[in-house]
């Protein structure tokens, strides 16, 4: 007998389920070894006791079904909860059976039972990190991403709180911008809350890139309870693991106070899981609100830039036009002394003075829609002082009807100019300002080859056309070597005529490509930048000419584009080409030039309307608005 009561122990053991045999009133006969692997207690601990794993919110269903188990004689599958030794909550599948003696007398109760919380948790957890998966797309914006991540870490961790730190790497600081919490004013007091990057568990996880936790945050010597008295709560307990952004860690996932049992190995795999689940969504999302403030800076910058602008080139009207007057009237002053003596001063002068108007210029066609009406209000103030001025100029030379003439020179000066659109043969004019530019370029000995087939007329005030076609062809010859070649083409394209102006010159480097139509700037390096006379090699344009006409393909409906290929031997900015194809180390001669590279701009109208251009035509209202 002692011999079987053996074999039926050693086959319980054996049992990888635990397995507890009771009293019928609930007292331990025999449990096995699974069941204190799973539950903590050993036999020696229970027997002929009551076992105590019962939580409390689920005493009354364990005596409901102590009291079915007594009607049904068994409970073929039960899913309830039970508690570990040290206080832990396990899902647990319980079947109970009544065991009879041979005359089916009730003496005792026979308890398998099944820890399935680790499987429970997978499969929650899964449907968790799916759901953020799916959820991370809907949510660019950083703040309210990172609050909702909070949200579902606090549901699935059952914590009191949930945090998303992120380190401000700049300012070495640590800030919290996701949180959940049960209490709404401990969110808002969070979201204002900075501390040191080396302070706090968090601190240490960053140092470290290690999870942590706090089983007793009193007794963590990393604790920062400085947070914890800013917050107003106290936290009993935490979670801290790392936020990986490939090599870097720009933050920590955080939990607080756990609500049943302690927090364990599983919670650290399942936050580390949410970790590398949406820290790459935190950075882009973190790249994109980083976007955004620059490129609203870069808004904020640009209509600055185009105030001041407009302020300089009305600034530069009234100076200019006096220097020019003074420099008139002094040329009329000196006629009596020798040429040789100021000639040569005056003309530097008077050319340097073209210079700048030409800079007022274009600086004034570029702002065309901000029109700030100068005259108007020099003749406001000049109205208002009117009789002091005539007093002065009386005073000076006498009395004179003056006024009228200095109202008069304000209105030409100042007055926005009015552009007439007219009706174009492009080839014809094309050609009349290749003999207008001829003698300009007379000096460089530079092929210019005009290849111009009759492509129709097209609608534009005449002096925008001049300044498109004058400028490429300028900036043609300036960017070509001398003994090259510049092929200036108009033909029709479809229903469009098209003009195309090819260089066999330096090129433009794809960096500055991206940039050659943003205005004032020039593709050579500022210490290679000189100001020469209009079509020298690299004279030194003042780099409005394409913006101006950018805006003008705006204002008058048609497109311009280009292509460039910088010359392979001089492939930087700051490398500089002698100016001479004979001169060239390189290049063996025209043709080799030619290959080595060039630029090509073209500028594409479209034709004439069949009833001939309409009075209200594009560009009568100032183009777009600037500033």
């Amino acid at each position: 007998m002692a011999k079987k009561k053996s074999r039926y122990r050693n086959l319980l053991d054996f049992i990888p389920y635990p397995m507890v045999l009771f009293t019928m009133d609930g007292r331990v006969i025999y449990l096995n070894p699974a069941f204190t692997v799973t539950f903590g207690w050993t036999l020696g601990e229970l027997q002929g006791k009551k076992i105590p794993y019962v939580p409390e919110h689920l005493q009354s269903e364990a005596q409901e079904n102590i009291e079915k188990l007594f009607r049904e004689k068994i409970i073929s599958r039960h899913e309830t909860q039970r508690m570990t030794k040290d206080g832990r909550i396990r899902d647990t599948i319980m079947r109970v059976a009544i065991i009879t003696d041979g005359e089916n007398r009730p003496q005792g109760e026979l308890v398998f039972l099944r820890d399935v919380s680790r499987d429970k948790r997978i499969a929650r957890n899964t449907e968790a990190l799916l759901r953020i998966s799916l959820a991370l797309p809907a949510h660019p914006d950083l703040e309210e991403l990172l609050d909702y991540i909070s949200d579902e870490i606090k549901v699935l961790l059952d914590v009191q709180g949930a945090l998303v730190i992120l380190l401000d790497e700049e300012k070495k600081e640590l800030f919290f911008l996701g949180v959940a919490h049960e209490d709404s004013y401990t969110e808002e007091r969070a979201k204002k809350i900075r501390y040191p990057a080396d302070k706090g568990v968090s601190g240490h996880v960053i140092m470290t890139g290690e999870p942590v936790i706090v089983p007793d945050a009193s007794k963590d010597p990393n604790f920062y309870p400085v947070v914890d008295t800013k917050l107003g709560y106290p936290t009993r307990n935490m979670l801290d693991v790392p936020l990986r952004s490939g090599e870097r860690i720009i933050g920590v996932l955080c939990a607080v106070n756990k609500k049943t049992g302690v927090f364990d190995q599983t919670d650290v795999e399942l936050l580390s899981m949410i970790s590398s689940t949406v820290s790459l969504s935190i950075e882009n999302a973190r790249f994109a609100e980083e976007l955004k403030n620059s490129y609203r800076e870069v808004l904020e910058l640009n209509r600055a830039k185009d105030r001041a602008i407009n302020h300089l080139s009305h600034e530069l009207k009234t100076p200019l036009s006096v220097l020019s007057a003074c420099l008139s009237i002094l040329s009329k002053r000196i006629v009596d002394v020798p040429e040789e003596f100021w000639r040569p001063t005056m003309e530097r002068a008077m050319r340097n003075l073209k210079r700048l108007l030409e800079i007022q210029y274009q600086v004034e066609d570029i702002m065309k829609g901000a029109e700030y009406h100068a005259s108007q209000a020099m003749t406001f103030l000049l109205d208002q002082c009117s009789d002091e001025l005539e007093a002065l100029i009386a005073e000076e030379i006498g009395e004179s009807p003056i006024m009228a003439r200095v109202r008069e020179k304000i209105r030409q000066v100042y007055r926005p100019k009015d552009a007439t659109v007219e009706e174009i043969d492009l080839a014809r004019f094309t050609a009349d300002r290749l003999g207008e530019l001829s003698p300009m370029h007379a000096h460089r000995d530079v092929s210019v080859v005009p290849r111009l087939e009759e492509a129709g007329t097209i609608c534009i005030p005449r002096e925008v056309l001049a300044k498109v076609v004058d400028g490429l062809i300028r900036n043609a010859v300036e960017n070509t070597p001398d003994k090259g070649r510049v092929e200036v083409e108009v033909s029709r394209a479809g229903i469009e005529a098209r003009l195309v102006v090819r260089d066999y010159g330096v090129g433009i480097s794809e960096e500055d490509k991206r940039r050659i139509f943003e205005g004032f700037f020039t593709t050579r390096e500022t210490m290679n930048y000189s100001s020469k006379r209009p079509f020298d090699f690299n004279a030194g344009g003042k780099g409005g000419d394409l913006l101006r006409m950018k805006i003008f393909s705006e204002q008058y409906n048609f497109r311009i584009t280009m292509e460039s290929t910088r010359c392979g031997f001089i492939p930087r900015d700051e490398d500089v080409c002698p100016g001479d194809i004979a001169e060239c180390p390189h290049c063996g001669d025209v043709e080799e030039c030619g290959r080595s590279g060039g630029s090509v701009f073209t500028v594409s109208f479209p034709p004439t309307p069949a009833g001939g251009c309409p009075e209200d035509a594009p560009g009568d209202h100032g183009g777009r608005l600037f500033g």
